[in-house]
């Protein structure tokens, strides 16, 4: 849960503005954004094998960038 302390002489945009990035690294915005709509299964499904193909080809382009260099 991201929380804030607020000091008396810090003015209210930083920590709003720290509050922001908490509550964005938490991933609260985009789990409501999620639980907004029904998403049927098959929906899901292929929401999730594309997640996991986007991941194997950040792999492997990860490993290809570490094969490929010249020291």
């Amino acid at each position: 849960m991201p929380g804030v302390k607020i000091n008396p002489d810090e003015p209210f945009e930083l920590a709003l503005k720290r509050f922001r990035k908490q509550v964005e690294k938490a991933g609260v915005i985009s789990e409501c954004r999620r639980r907004e709509v029904y998403e049927k299964p098959s929906v899901a499904r292929k929401r999730k094998e594309a997640a996991a193909r986007k991941r194997l080809m950040k792999r492997l382009r990860r490993i290809r960038m570490r094969e490929n260099r010249n020291y």
